[in-house]
């Protein structure tokens, strides 16, 4: 296949004043990225859209070093220049350190992954940050096994409505917690067997009177976690990808240890380039039969055209949304 022609700029979305609230973001024309060494040039047709960017975009989440400095950690679309196993044409999704709010970018090509069978490309470019976070987390560290209970907090996040699909897929009860009555039932139609509405139920309570669970994916954090460690079986592990209640918590060293608990977490974006590398692949032998078997769906709340990315991070901040919110260039 012939190579297609790439502009010399492109749109893309930054930052002014380098921080500052949703309004701050706006789009501008920069250069097209060039690949380097392994890397692959995507032609972006949709980006996700994540809480880290807003942690980046409030000044408290840095590239890693050689990332872009302008937003967006995950994308889908076609190859337009090849490495590795692609060719120009190859239809991705690919996990970034930074630069998918834009018309075009680069990845590693080993973060690449085939664009799944019967998925939009739409859909596809709401799946590597939370699947490689969700994967990583509730597996990986949590170590979930078929026959367990997960526990997931923000039911009806992007990060939320993923676990929900994953840990049903590998054979997992789910206890979803969210806040309200009608993001509980959204848990439930998910497929989460327990839906909490955290402002009207003990989170805990519930949990324990089901019997406890396994592991717990928290990105709340704060007053969460005594609940946490009280909702746990014995021998459970707590995983935390974020705290967006506060990261000081009060850790009672005797219960811990009664419960014989782990408690963990990570985050994605700093993870080395193999590591990634390794992540990906893993992910592709796991989660995409998932895909393939229908046991796994992106759910995408909203799209805005790349250049309203203000607009999707205030209706990110705003709560309300069920699952991704994206952008299509």
């Amino acid at each position: 296949m012939a190579q297609a022609t790439v502009p010399d700029q492109m749109t893309a979305i930054a930052i002014r004043d380098d921080k500052g609230p949703a309004s701050a973001l706006h789009p501008v024309t920069l250069p097209t990225p060039t690949p380097g060494p392994g890397q692959i040039l995507i032609r972006v047709e949709a980006a996700g859209v994540n809480r880290p960017d807003i942690a980046q975009r409030a000044g408290f989440y840095p590239p890693p070093p050689g990332a872009p400095q302008t937003m967006g950690l995950e994308v889908a679309g076609e190859v337009i220049v090849g490495a590795g196993r692609w060719q120009p044409g190859d239809r991705v999704c690919a996990l970034l350190g930074g630069g998918g709010y834009a018309q075009y970018a680069v990845c590693d090509a080993r973060h690449a992954l085939p664009l799944p069978a019967g998925l939009s490309a739409l859909e596809a470019a709401g799946l590597p940050e939370t699947v490689f976070t969700v994967f990583a987390n509730v597996f990986e560290h949590g170590a979930l096994k078929a026959g367990e209970t997960l526990m997931v907090h923000g039911a009806t996040s992007g990060i939320g409505t993923t676990a929900i699909q994953m840990a049903k897929a590998a054979g997992a009860r789910v206890i979803a917690t969210a806040r309200g009555a009608d993001k509980a039932r959204q848990a439930l139609e998910l497929g989460a067997d327990i839906a909490i509405d955290t402002t009207a139920q003990d989170f805990a309570e519930v949990a324990l009177a089901d019997g406890g669970c396994n592991v717990v994916l928290d990105m709340v954090g704060g007053d969460y976690f005594a609940k946490d460690l009280a909702a746990l079986k014995t021998g459970g592990r707590i995983v935390f990808i974020a705290a967006q209640a506060g990261g000081k918590v009060d850790l009672n060293i005797g219960a811990l240890m009664m419960k014989r608990a782990v408690v963990t977490g990570s985050t994605l974006r700093p993870r080395s380039a193999d590591e990634k590398a390794r992540l990906a692949a893993a992910v592709e032998a796991t989660v995409w039969p998932w895909i393939a078997a229908g046991q796994l769906r992106p759910q995408i709340d909203s799209v805005f055209p790349l250049e309203q990315a203000a607009d999707a991070h205030a209706a990110l901040e705003a709560g309300g949304h069920l699952g991704k919110i994206m952008l299509k260039p």
